[in-house]
């Protein structure tokens, strides 16, 4: 069976305060939204159905805010063990403990996903001082208790060219899994992005430092989808290699095989762009997901760039970044892409 992921925030409070964080960017901290036990057994509801109607296994990546925070966060693990479901974390390293982290493997959870942006002093400047320290010394503690860990990298203009040598202390650490996602801008900040060049630029780098330490216990994702174009370019990706269909075989899940699901139960194609298309707690989600608004997420011939473009069923950029970049347009040409269409 196929899986569907599910990013849900289950509240919005959190006790860092990191720059690039869309819930900050939006002001709304100013009172934090949290759902409440009657609303998450709704959502689990929904989900179950989502399944039975769909085929496809849900993935649960359950996160905030810090969803240690929740007053009702192990209650719902609980309830999600007894369905089976895959379950991840992602949270901050503050109160993770060896306790909870045994007692969140009881209940099903498998990986936990922690962020550093940056070495030291950029990820302190970037999230908290002290920060970069406390996220380093839990990989261990999680470990000891079953968990896989991954490093997520946001990577930006502040910070993407200290991301190879931080590749070399996510291996030292022991990470099990490193993988980069690019920051999203607002019209405002677009300067923050990479020029294409420069992200090209990074791309190799830590290519070649995925290769130096290849056999490390480190995995390295190539989850960025411009990887896609620079494993192209480098004769190490084929599309002749794939049917001659109208199948999508990779890229943006968004419209494809992803749901984010906020605390006020809003459901969003994309939680990295404007693309509320429902809310979890009133709409079927099946219905949703093969509904008109999500089939606007699924309109490939419209992004200006990529339907030119022979990685369109592979890659397709990322139009969250587009959107941001253009000032609300998903459709538009991501600004770090640095191939020419012929």
């Amino acid at each position: 069976m196929k899986y569907f992921s599910f990013q849900w925030h289950i509240t919005e409070e959190c006790d860092q305060r990191c720059k690039h964080c869309y819930i900050y960017a939006l002001g709304s901290h100013a009172k934090f939204k949290m759902m409440t036990l009657d609303q998450m057994d709704k959502v689990i509801e929904n989900i179950e159905t989502f399944k039975k109607k769909s085929n496809r296994e849900p993935y649960l990546y359950i996160t905030g805010g810090d969803p240690i925070l929740h007053p009702q966060f192990w209650n719902l693990l609980e309830k999600i063990k007894i369905k089976g479901w895959k379950i991840a974390i992602l949270g901050n390293p503050f109160h993770i403990t060896l306790e909870n982290s045994k007692k969140m493997y009881e209940c099903g959870v498998r990986k936990y996903q922690l962020s550093l942006d940056g070495l030291k002093e950029t990820h302190d400047r970037i999230r908290q001082i002290g920060s970069y320290d406390e996220t380093i010394s839990k990989v261990k503690v999680l470990q000891q208790a079953g968990i896989q860990v991954a490093c997520m990298t946001t990577v930006s203009k502040w910070n993407y060219k200290e991301i190879p040598d931080l590749v070399d202390e996510v291996v030292k650490a022991n990470f099990d899994i490193f993988a980069f996602a690019r920051y999203c801008p607002s019209f405002k900040d677009r300067d923050v992005c990479c020029a294409p060049q420069e992200y090209k630029w990074l791309l190799s780098e830590c290519d070649k430092k995925f290769m130096q330490y290849k056999d490390s216990n480190t995995y390295f994702s190539y989850k960025d989808h411009l990887w896609t174009l620079y494993l192209y370019e480098q004769g190490r990706f084929n599309p002749k290699d794939y049917p001659d269909d109208d199948y999508v075989y990779d890229g943006c899940n968004c419209g494809n095989a992803h749901f984010t699901i906020l605390s006020d139960g809003s459901c969003y194609a994309c939680r990295r762009m404007e693309s509320k298309v429902g809310n979890a707690l009133e709409d079927d989600l099946y219905d949703l997901f093969t509904g008109p608004k999500m089939d606007e997420y699924r309109i490939y011939e419209k992004f200006e760039k990529c339907s030119k473009c022979p990685l369109l069923r592979f890659c397709r950029g990322c139009p969250a970044v587009a959107y941001g970049y253009s000032g609300g347009n998903m459709y538009a040409v991501d600004p770090e892409c640095w191939y020419e269409v012929k």
